[in-house]
């Protein structure tokens, strides 16, 4: 059993699933970041690769995306960040990505150098299930789950499609459109939440748009095995990019507070 699937069997509660940019604003501050989000209570961790052109993103993570780029984050230091935060926990890690970067290091390459890192689970924003066959293959070799994004507009033979080649849990979409910080849960995603659940036992946890409690709380009440919370979290890395002592001191207390809503 994988580290994955080890939170999501021994918690006897949901899960909080924290993201933040690898490399944003810099290498030393983004770890000091990630080890924040542990120490705040985080069960799984993902670590968004930064691309030049992330289309599933909003304008907070595009500008984190940003920052680190221009601090000269590559693959390689994202994996240097991996390393880093595995001499400390053993706290799940995910990659959130996109197949240029992967297809341009070489799949293979990419998913046996994520592996020796520590990263237990890819998802690759922009690539369909019908076009996984490649990447599932090296992932499963190298032990690395692979995770798919589920949206409200996914049909439910999609859904049978996706659920059956998912590992570790499925990333249920919970807006139409980009990440970034939302007023409310939508209806739309609690039905998507009911719906997929039809077709598949595997951990659902429910991501975009999700930052308050309450968000949390509604979301887990109607049944999300774990909640993700991207931009929210970005947001105070930036709001305290001279000051990384109270950014870390406001990212965990911001999940204990999503923790006990939850």
């Amino acid at each position: 059993m994988g580290r994955i699937d080890a939170v999501f069997t021994r918690l006897k509660r949901p899960t909080f699933i924290g993201f933040t940019v690898a490399g944003d604003p810099d290498k030393e501050t983004c770890i000091r970041a990630a080890r924040a989000l542990i120490d705040g209570g985080t069960d799984i961790l993902e670590l968004g690769v930064p691309f030049s052109d992330p289309v599933a993103d909003g304008p907070t993570i595009q500008k984190a995306d940003e920052r680190s780029l221009a601090a000269g984050t590559t693959v390689d230091t994202v994996f240097t960040i991996v390393r880093e935060l595995r001499k400390n926990t053993d706290v799940p890690i995910v990659f959130l990505a996109y197949y240029n970067m992967i297809y341009h290091r070489g799949i293979d390459r990419f998913y046996r150098e994520a592996s020796e890192a520590g990263v237990d689970g890819i998802l690759i924003a922009d690539m369909p299930v019908e076009e996984s066959d490649d990447v599932y293959e090296i992932a499963t070799r190298y032990g690395i789950d692979t995770i798919f994004l589920v949206a409200q507009t996914t049909s439910n033979e999609r859904i049978k499609k996706i659920a059956a080649r998912a590992k570790g849990y499925l990333y249920l979409v919970a807006v139409l459109g980009v990440t970034g910080v939302r007023d409310t849960v939508s209806s739309g995603a609690l039905d998507l939440l009911s719906r997929v659940r039809k077709h598949t036992k595997i951990p659902l946890a429910l991501g975009f748009g999700i930052s308050t409690p309450d968000h949390a709380k509604t979301c887990t009440s109607a049944g999300a095995d774990g909640v993700i919370v991207g931009s929210a979290i970005v947001d105070i890395v930036g709001k305290n990019l001279g000051s990384p002592d109270a950014m870390e001191r406001d990212l965990k207390a911001y999940v204990e507070r999503m923790k006990k809503a939850i």
